[in-house]
């Protein structure tokens, strides 16, 4: 069966020059995006009532844009004014590139990872006699906590937001040739709201392994899945996938 529209259940790119809108364009289909799941913040109390005192840290682990926003917001809550000494540690470029939204770059100390957690362990343990706090999701991988405590670093680990399945019922009666998914949250909040969905012929793809896990626990039929050597990324796997059925070939 051809693909004429796809669902992708992320926000849509702010860059004109995004994968998805080549897509569009190369391949004919209609792309529509909308988050499956959102983002709200845990208030200063909420935050307090986790014997959280941001005074008594001196270096923040930071592992998504998220975070930043969500900590200097608690912080300004409880008026906190952060010192100029505190150290951040970044789990990657773009998260240390975002801190520069809330403080002076070249003036403060900031370590950056290469891209995962566990790449980021090495610098907290050369940093070991710091006091650190960890502001995160009430969705934390696991292996976050265990390289941490495997670390033997003094640390603690907050709820500053939570990620929320957000309101689909407006799209009860639409249908959709694919639907994309990036995590187990995407899949939770499909049955949330359409507990009885059925796949049929809407095919889903999915980006890594505990997204196809999700999906597969779900009873459902992956039938796109990235990253792959060849597909590394989602619109590439998605395009690979277009062209064959659409071209019959």
């Amino acid at each position: 069966m051809k693909v004429k529209t796809i669902l992708v259940s992320q926000p849509e790119p702010k860059i004109e020059n995004s994968p998805y809108f080549d897509l569009i364009e190369k391949q004919k289909v209609k792309i529509d995006f909308r988050p499956f799941i959102h983002v709200e913040g845990v208030s200063a109390k909420e935050v307090r009532q986790q014997k959280v005192d941001l005074n008594n840290y001196t270096a923040i682990i930071l592992t998504s844009r998220n975070a930043v926003d969500h900590f200097f917001r608690v912080a300004e809550e409880m008026r906190f004014k952060v010192p100029d000494t505190m150290k951040y540690f970044c789990q990657s470029e773009a998260v240390a590139y975002y801190l520069q939204k809330y403080v002076v770059y070249r003036k403060r100390k900031i370590y950056v990872g290469k891209r995962t957690f566990g790449e980021l362990s090495p610098l907290i343990k050369k940093y070991k006699d710091e006091k650190f706090l960890l502001p995160n999701t009430d969705k934390i991988k696991p292996e976050v906590p265990q390289t941490m405590d495997a670390l033997g670093v003094n640390w603690k680990q907050a709820t500053f937001y939570k990620t929320v399945v957000s309101d689909l019922s407006d799209l009860a009666d639409v249908y959709y040739d694919v639907l994309v998914f990036f995590s187990p949250s995407g899949i939770e909040s499909l049955f949330q709201n359409f507990p009885d969905f059925k796949q049929n012929n809407t095919r889903i793809a999915v980006f890594g392994n505990t997204t196809i896990k999700a999906v597969e626990d779900k009873g459902l039929r992956v039938d796109i899945a990235a990253p792959t050597p060849e597909t590394p990324s989602m619109t590439m796997a998605l395009e690979k996938y277009i062209e064959k059925v659409n071209k019959g070939r």
